[in-house]
């Protein structure tokens, strides 16, 4: 688990990160969200120790405060992957495991490609990949020393928006099947509904409200109603789940926000919750 206490982090005069208390639990993903200069990433790397803080951080118990990047055991994934271009993608994943013993490191390696979903392409250079499944071996990377946190700074955003809608369930299920303690990044609501277990809205350097999808969008303060804009949320019943996709019936009439002149419209649905179903089997 990591806490952080009355984190600050400033850059000259400008206060970025306004005395921010947050507790991410062991396994937990928690997305901070908000707009372009709020302080989310900054956040991120005062915590990592790329940049000055105050304020008390502790990852499983023990501060870190004045402890070296290297030795926090927190991971970090990057905007870019930031991958080693002399290196294969197996060379990448193995990166952070110098020292153990041979074998060990094979087999942690092996474990993490089929985890990222790129079996067989251990001996790839980083060069031929794609957007995609670089990120796919900057997450491997990351998770190989099996970090304590795992910080995710909008790790999508370069990517087009069909591929992160698939990569951001890819991503969750991943860190699931890792059992990581993350803390992810990113200015996408629906990236941050789909990817994280609770969400955190931040605005001008401050943590105005941390709340489940479902609670942010059914109760949210005005400053995160501003941030999110109008949604519906609506109670379905679910009639048949099967691998090919949900059969769920809706209420007969649905009211939708705003006026409409024209005699149909199309929404877009997404479904909330349905992660914590699949996670406990019901």
């Amino acid at each position: 688990m990591i806490s952080v206490q009355n984190l600050t982090v400033r850059y000259g005069e400008m206060v970025a990160v306004n005395n921010v208390d947050l507790t991410v639990d062991t396994g937990e993903i928690l997305a901070l969200l908000g707009p372009s200069g709020c302080g989310k990433s900054s956040l991120l790397r005062g915590v990592v120790g790329l940049e000055p803080a105050m304020g008390e951080i502790l990852v499983d118990n023990r501060s870190v405060q004045g402890v070296p990047v290297h030795q926090r055991n927190i991971g970090m994934v990057f905007q870019d992957a930031q991958l080693f271009t002399h290196r294969t993608v197996a060379g990448n994943i193995a990166y952070g495991l110098k020292g153990k013993p041979k074998a060990e490191i094979q087999a942690r390696v092996g474990e993490l490609l089929r985890l990222v979903g790129m079996e067989g392409m251990g001996e790839r250079a980083v060069t031929t990949l794609s957007g995609g499944q670089a990120q796919r071996v900057a997450l491997a990377r990351s998770l190989a020393p099996r970090p304590s946190v795992l910080l995710l700074d909008e790790p999508l955003s370069a990517l087009d928006r069909v591929l992160r809608e698939r990569l951001s369930n890819d991503l969750r299920a991943i860190l699931k099947e890792a059992g990581a303690t993350a803390i992810y990044v990113t200015h996408d609501h629906d990236e941050a509904f789909t990817v994280a277990d609770r969400v955190g809205i931040m605005d001008q350097g401050v943590l105005v409200q941390v709340a489940t999808p479902e609670e942010l969008l059914s109760h949210p303060t005005a400053a995160v109603s501003h941030f999110l804009g109008s949604s519906l949320v609506v109670d379905a019943e679910v009639v048949e789940s099967t691998c090919e996709g949900t059969k769920v019936t809706l209420p007969e009439d649905v009211v939708i926000p705003g006026y409409v002149t024209g005699g149909s419209v199309r929404l877009r649905i997404k479904p909330l919750g349905a992660q914590e179903q699949d996670r406990d089997g019901q």
